[in-house]
């Protein structure tokens, strides 16, 4: 039946695309998806009061992405770090999905911040806030990913203090690293990062940092949406140092990579899409890029909409293919972030997302689709 989306009239898809999962880890790449937390929709509380998560729901979509055979990268900025989901919160999250990847045999790396500091703060507390969230994810058994840090943007003084901070850290860290560099359209607080708002001369102080401790740098995440930059980047690292791509406009060319080099991936785009992107991988996995390219080319524009500005939101449109996919039972975010897109940005993503056969049970995101244009006064 026609769906009567304020975009216009659209047919959607009767039949999914056979994803089944297949478990084993993939072979050319290592792909992590950052995941999104579900929220406890019966929890009486503010969008002030900290984050109640419905935790059997959150674990149960982690399983979900480990068993096609992707990593989890938790308590990311997918997570709502900082928008929504204070430290407390990150900090159950991490232990919870810790244990569980053990349980499964899945692969986990989380986030380590400095999202206790809910004001102005000196260097040696932004270092003891990192620390200590350092040591509960290395307690947990999961690997390290230095995230940008909101408190370090606006203590630093210039390239010196994030090189002084970065070197403590590394030299703290029991196994190596990623390093994450967020940039600004993600997150406003984290413009001039490194040290400067020059994007070279950032580039130079991130790359000195890895220059002068490779043995602590697993690798990096750049999360710049500039495909040029990453991979300039990319061919100035240290030997054995990986990029994961973080470019949630251009990953399948970056994946892909070229005669010098390619990224591999840590992307929020890979929550929706994770049994398609494991399926791309497989299929590179054989050497078919251009097989590769042909199944995942398509899901640019889907996470193009996304992730268009303000690109902090993306989240809101992650939550709603969620739930129309059936992976949750409702359409509501912690810190009531169900709000931060309209509906004709939900309306595409839904039509874009269907276009694509990402929906197990079309039926079913039929439906809950249907009942969100009837709740807010949109078309049928």
């Amino acid at each position: 039946m026609t769906i009567h989306l304020p975009q216009g009239p659209y047919e959607p898809r009767d039949t999914p695309l056979d994803l089944a999962a297949v478990g084993a880890p993939l072979a050319s790449r290592t792909v992590f998806s950052a995941a999104h937390v579900v929220a406890d929709p019966g929890a009486d509380i503010s969008p002030d009061d900290p984050a109640a998560v419905d935790w059997d729901a959150t674990l149960a979509f982690r399983r979900h992405l480990w068993s096609h055979g992707l990593g989890v990268a938790e308590a990311m900025d997918t997570a709502q770090r900082g928008m929504g989901l204070d430290w407390a919160g990150a900090a159950e999250l991490i232990r919870r999905s810790a244990a569980e990847a053990k349980s499964v045999g899945g692969r986990i790396a989380c986030g380590v911040g400095t999202d206790q500091l809910t004001g102005p703060a000196s260097l040696p507390e932004v270092r003891a806030a990192y620390e200590e969230q350092l040591g509960l994810v290395e307690e947990s058994g999961a690997q390290a990913i230095l995230m940008a840090s909101r408190a370090l943007a606006a203590a630093a003084n210039g390239p010196e203090d994030y090189l002084e901070t970065y070197a403590h850290l590394l030299r703290q860290a029991t196994e190596p690293v990623v390093l994450h560099w967020l940039g600004p359209m993600f997150d406003p607080a984290l413009d001039g990062y490194w040290g400067s708002s020059d994007l070279d001369a950032a580039t130079d102080t991130f790359l000195k940092v890895i220059a002068e401790h490779p043995d602590k740098v697993d690798g990096i995440k750049i999360s710049l949406l500039d495909a040029e930059r990453e991979i300039d980047v990319r061919r100035r690292l240290p030997s054995g140092v990986r990029c994961y791509t973080g470019d949630d406009f251009n990953y399948p060319e970056l994946i892909a990579g070229d005669d010098r080099g390619f990224s591999h991936a840590l992307l929020g785009i890979f929550d929706p899409l994770g049994p398609l992107a494991a399926h791309a991988v497989r299929v590179l996995d054989t050497g078919d890029v251009a097989g590769f390219r042909a199944v995942l080319d398509p899901t640019v524009e889907l996470s193009r909409h996304l992730f268009k500005a303000p690109t902090r939101f993306y989240k809101t449109g992650v939550v709603f293919l969620a739930w129309l996919a059936g992976h949750q039972d409702h359409f509501t975010m912690v810190g009531g972030l169900q709000s931060a897109r309209s509906l004709p940005h939900l309306a595409k993503a839904y039509e874009l997302a269907d276009r694509l056969g990402l929906f197990p049970d079309p039926e079913l995101a039929e439906s809950r689709m249907r009942a969100l244009l009837t709740v807010h006064g949109g078309s049928r």
